[in-house]
């Protein structure tokens, strides 16, 4: 598959300024063809050891999608926000993440609870209304992954918290279908969605956000990557 190029932009004022290590993207709306992946978070318990589901050349793009980006205010984004050819990458990453056994089946509202390391899978949907904490248990390789079946959706200033040593680095949400992030939400991890992610006004994320085959739809974002996974 040859790279996509950028899509036709001439009544759009607003352009994406790519530099390393933070990129820009103005105010407008501007569109991007890419790749893209997701994943999800679950429940608590002590598991053994997971090994870290490998991003390989997808692990540098702070935002990928399979059919466009779309941009509307001022959305800052470090790490590479550029076309590229890791759709298969994000596809074997995504395959990883869903093929994990499970740890624990969890409620489809995670706000409230603390896991540890381990597989969280929810048959359906996923969601988080307020604080979900992920403790590393003082182990900074401690890897959580969660599997949502379908939709993945969080509530205004909803937050993922990380606590004795967890890192951002190491949570991946695999996501059924798509995932749409609240206003002001404060979202954590890897988010692989097979279809679109849409993420609203003021919502930030430390991680990426991945569409393997939908569009990524941003509004007045911020977007970190983390340092473990910038290569």
């Amino acid at each position: 598959m040859a790279p996509t190029k950028w899509a036709e932009m001439a009544t759009i004022k607003s352009k994406l300024n790519f530099k390393q290590p933070r990129v820009y993207i103005p105010l407008g709306t501007a569109t991007l063809a890419g790749v893209a992946a997701l994943a999800l978070i679950i429940p608590t318990i002590s598991n053994a050891a997971q090994a870290q589901v490998n991003l390989g050349s997808a692990s540098t793009f702070a935002v990928l999608a399979g059919s466009g980006i779309t941009n509307t205010g001022t959305t800052t984004a470090s790490g590479t926000a550029a076309v590229t050819l890791a759709k298969t990458a994000l596809a074997s990453a995504y395959s990883d993440a869903s093929g994990r056994a499970s740890t624990a089946a969890v409620t489809a509202d995670l706000g409230g609870q603390t896991l540890v390391s381990g597989v969280y899978t929810s048959g359906s949907t996923l969601a988080l209304t307020g604080t979900l904490t992920l403790d590393g248990q003082n182990n900074p390789d401690a890897v959580f992954i969660f599997q949502a079946g379908s939709a993945l959706s969080t509530s205004s200033g909803s937050t993922v918290s990380l606590v004795n040593g967890a890192q951002a680095c190491h949570v991946f949400w695999q996501v059924g279908s798509s995932a749409t992030f609240g206003t002001a939400s404060n979202f954590t991890g890897h988010v692989m969605a097979l279809t679109s992610i849409t993420a609203t006004n003021g919502a930030t994320f430390n991680g990426q956000l991945l569409a393997e085959n939908g569009a990524v739809t941003l509004d007045t974002n911020t977007i970190t990557m983390m340092s473990a996974q910038r290569r």
